[in-house]
């Protein structure tokens, strides 16, 4: 699937950078990597800390054959591809936090940002973005940072070689997008929830500043959590900021 890769030594955002290449053609499979980036992007206009020689920023131009509503269940086929390569330098210890996070025990250590260009009709393209903290330090992380996200070196003990997580990210990231595109959110619904064990959990989910508590009853086919509230209401969430009460 992997055709271009376009490597920056220091780029503003890998994503808005992908997004350019695919308005002027890029093909499916063109890859943008940067080394370091000054403006990286996260969900809700959040900024992506990404200091130089430290970590990976990666992000994919994608031309799926579905339709723009179908768009949202590429990030949790991302979300098993990152968990599956972080677990096996922390096995056991690797979570998804639906809907976009990687963590290792409770702390951040991978984040996935999809965008996408279409209509209800037709899909244009699809940008896939993904940061992984690889060999970030306590002290490399800004203050407000340091009890919340962790990395790779963190977590082992030792440095880990970015060139190698990348190919091994790429052939993980080839093998779930193919499976999303075969079968759906149904199709890797089971392996999503073994990384992120939600179902029956208390939660509090905030979107657009409302305030939901509730427990997680189900999780669809496309990969939206059902939340049942104390008066026995059934929330549909197929976005938002998300946390286990308790934990």
């Amino acid at each position: 699937m992997l055709k271009n890769l376009h490597f920056y030594d220091e780029i503003d955002s890998t994503n808005t950078r992908a997004y350019e290449l695919a308005l002027e053609g890029a093909r499916e499979g063109e890859v943008v990597i940067a080394d370091a980036q000054w403006g990286g992007k996260g969900r809700f206009d959040r900024r992506w800390h990404s200091p130089p020689g430290k970590n990976i920023y990666v992000s994919f131009i994608l031309r799926p054959p579905i339709s723009l509503p179908l768009v949202p269940q590429i990030t949790p086929a991302a979300g098993i591809a990152v968990a599956e390569v972080i677990s096996s330098y922390c096995p056991g210890r690797t979570h998804i936090k639906w809907p976009n996070d990687v963590q290792i025990e409770s702390r951040k250590v991978a984040g996935i940002l999809t965008e996408a260009k279409g209509t209800a009709r037709h899909l244009d393209f699809v940008i896939l973005g993904i940061g992984i903290n690889v060999n970030m330090e306590r002290n490399d992380f800004p203050p407000d940072l340091q009890d919340k996200a962790t990395s790779l070196f963190i977590e082992t003990k030792s440095t880990v070689c970015r060139l190698r997580l990348l190919k091994e990210l790429f052939f993980a990231w080839e093998k779930w997008y193919e499976a999303v595109l075969k079968g759906g959110f149904r199709g890797i619904k089971q392996t999503f929830l073994s990384y992120s064990p939600l179902l029956g959990k208390k939660v509090q989910v905030i979107y657009q500043k409302e305030e939901i508590l509730g427990e997680v009853v189900d999780m669809d086919d496309e990969g939206a959590i059902n939340i049942k509230d104390s008066r026995g209401q059934i929330h549909k969430i197929t976005a938002g900021e998300i946390s286990i009460l308790g934990e």
